[in-house]
């Protein structure tokens, strides 16, 4: 009954996207750091103690959305076996994000292919967090096609990974660091201390999960039959090259199956920011590329379905 509990999660998010008419996990877990954050940074002044408060901030939050779902879910199941399979597709329904991702990345190919830089720029604003009032269209291309890579890894491939060991409340966990990471696990120096336990938690559990997608986008750029030999080339030779541990797998994959490079100068908040070259020089990020990006994020999800599919069918021998 999980296999096809878990079957049945990937087709509501493939079908529907964000269940908005949900109070979104994510969406409590944001206004619940949003409110314990602040009062943290000004209980502890310290360094110290401030790395302490976020250690705290981050395991609470983390532990709480586990163990809110696993009670959850021990009471449906309780109460009756079908409303407990229910609530397990519901939870797990929200922690995927292919449907919006693809959403996005299409809503910024539509602008760039009627012309409209501003439009354009608009869209990819709500995909990454770097400056876009003043993108070319080549660094608008570069940014949607490295927010679909680096969202293949942390918004499709690990939630599902997460879902497969560990069900709805191993996932809700998961998109629990991934959030408390996107809100306070920045490197500036306001952040650096209070966030510091978010980002160390979450580069572990991308870890295995970044990797995994690496692996699958290479393995959909030969179901593609795009690129294949130049995507696992790429991936070997740049997969390191990116400061984060685990953001390089998935970009170096997705640069190499598409002929286009990514990294280089972006602008977070006035700063100028450089990043290591992934990808070969010469191959120009251009908009045709971004539906090829959404097509192997696609392909990457279906793969990962299949694993997974199978996976707890052998787990659970049904």
């Amino acid at each position: 009954m999980i296999t096809a509990n878990l079957l049945a999660v990937c087709v509501l998010d493939g079908l529907f996207g964000d269940p908005r008419w949900l109070p979104h996990p994510v969406r409590l877990m944001g206004a619940f750091i949003n409110r314990c954050e602040p009062a943290a940074r000004r209980r502890f002044v310290s360094g110290t103690g401030r790395r302490l408060a976020g250690t705290v901030l981050a395991l609470f939050v983390a532990g709480t959305s586990f163990f809110a779902a696993w009670g959850a879910l021990e009471v449906a199941f309780l109460a009756h076996p079908w409303l407990g399979h229910l609530l397990w597709i519901v939870l797990g329904y929200t922690t995927l994000a292919a449907k919006d991702l693809a959403t996005h990345a299409w809503a910024v190919y539509d602008c760039l292919q009627t012309g409209s830089l501003k439009d354009a720029r608009d869209a990819v604003s709500f995909m990454v967090g770097r400056d876009t009032d003043r993108l070319s269209e080549p660094e608008i291309v570069r940014a949607t096609i490295e927010s679909v890579a680096e969202s293949t890894s942390d918004g499709v491939i690990a939630p599902l990974f997460y879902l497969v060991i560990g069900g709805p409340p191993l996932a809700l966990a998961y998109k629990a660091v991934n959030t408390l990471d996107s809100m306070i696990g920045h490197r500036d120096a306001s952040y650096c201390d209070i966030g510091w336990a978010s980002a160390k938690l979450d580069d572990l559990a991308n870890f295995i999960p970044s990797r995994m997608s690496g692996g699958l986008l290479v393995a959909s750029a030969y179901v593609r039959h795009a690129a294949a030999a130049n995507a696992w080339k790429v991936y070997r030779r740049d997969c390191s090259k990116h400061a984060s541990p685990n953001s390089g797998h998935p970009e170096a994959a997705m640069a190499g199956a598409l002929g286009a490079s990514l990294g280089g100068a972006s602008d977070y908040h006035g700063v100028r920011v450089e990043r290591p070259l992934i990808g070969d020089p010469a191959d120009v990020p251009q908009a045709r590329h971004i539906p090829m990006a959404i097509e192997l994020m696609w392909i990457s999800f279906g793969l990962a379905i299949v694993l997974g599919v199978a996976l707890t069918a052998l787990w659970n021998g049904i």
